[in-house]
């Protein structure tokens, strides 16, 4: 193995990544808008992913009900991949396919902003979770890889990050995770913490 060959190739995917987002700087501002509104209006942010995508998605979640860097008011998020009691209690009962969706059933109402992450587009959890959150009348955002895969039709709004692997495609969703909490944290302005 050529490690001087690795490290150069994985920087290289990183910056292809980070460049595939330069061109849809309008897209971003539309997401960043779609999520500061959900939340100005009382809506709650309900977030998915599997593996990697799962990490992605409670990150975005536990800084938005946290903080990201300063302290301002707590903003209403839950990943759906965050309770292992739910996921597993749901795949035994109704099969690993429903994991997201039932839980979007549960908890999801008009107002809220579905969240999903997937370097493919193709998870079958997440189409679910994406068709139920529509009938409930939930507005969903799709970060997304590759050619958006069958999930993204049913997005409302997304950002597909193309022509890299998924591990660069990861690092750019991560990117606009954070890019996503500047902007709420330019929305609801800062207090003092207890």
């Amino acid at each position: 193995m050529d490690l001087d060959a690795t490290i150069t190739q994985r920087l290289q995917m990183s910056h292809r990544a980070a460049e595939a987002l330069e061109s849809q700087r309008s897209a971003l501002a539309r997401a960043c808008e779609l999520i500061v509104q959900t939340l100005q209006d009382g809506g709650t942010i309900l977030t998915c992913g599997n593996g990697g995508s799962a990490a992605e998605a409670l990150h975005l979640a536990e800084e938005l009900t946290g903080r990201y860097r300063t302290n301002r008011q707590a903003l209403r998020a839950v990943c759906l991949a965050a309770d292992p009691t739910a996921l597993t209690c749901i795949a035994n009962d109704f099969g690993f396919d429903h994991v997201f969706a039932r839980q979007v059933e549960a908890l999801g109402r008009t107002g809220d902003l579905l969240v999903v992450f997937s370097t493919s587009g193709k998870s079958p959890n997440l189409l679910r979770a994406l068709h139920v959150a529509r009938d409930r009348g939930l507005t969903t955002l799709g970060l997304l890889g590759g050619e958006g895969g069958p999930a993204l039709p049913l997005c409302d709004h997304a950002i597909v990050v193309h022509g890299v692997d998924g591990a660069a495609v990861q690092e750019a969703h991560q990117m606009i995770m954070h890019i996503l909490c500047e902007a709420c944290e330019a929305r609801f302005p800062a207090k003092a913490h207890a």
